[in-house]
């Protein structure tokens, strides 16, 4: 699986110009599954990403994790993580899992971070969806099983 991960002040996410999902300080986690996952490598990024030192201590270093600090979750589906950039001008996005497995694994990493203890809101899988947010740092990261 393939994340991409921000430290945020506050999230949201929005389906038709209504919010379905929020969090104050804590991570927009946008996750794609890709071809050969399975509910192990959710439940592999569930754990690295909840426990992963990326918030300041009291000395201002990144040395806390997200059950440290007690922050939340927004996790939405992005497939396009897997976009294949390598030739011509259109990214090619066959590297995801299809879209029933990718769904699966989706809700296997949702339920997967909600048993590591984090308070998780989601976006909607395949929804056209409107994600904000105020990245704080800003403190991006790359993650791939």
């Amino acid at each position: 699986m393939r994340a991409l991960v921000q430290r945020v002040s506050e999230a949201q996410v929005s389906v038709g110009g209504a919010v379905i999902g929020e969090v104050g300080a804590g991570l927009l986690i946008l996750v794609c599954a890709m071809q050969g996952d399975g509910p192990e490598a959710a439940d592999k990024l569930a754990a690295k990403i909840a426990k992963m030192r990326i918030f300041r201590d009291d000395e201002g270093r990144m040395n806390r994790s997200l059950l440290d600090v007690g922050g939340g979750a927004l996790v939405v589906s992005q497939f396009t993580l897997a976009a294949d950039t390598s030739r011509g001008n259109r990214p090619g996005f066959s590297a995801a899992a299809p879209p029933e497995l990718g769904e699966q694994l989706y809700h296997h990493f949702v339920r997967a971070m909600a048993a590591q203890g984090v308070p998780v809101a989601t976006g909607r899988f395949g929804a056209d969806m409107a994600v904000a947010l105020i990245n704080d740092g800003p403190v991006t990261i790359w993650m791939d099983t």
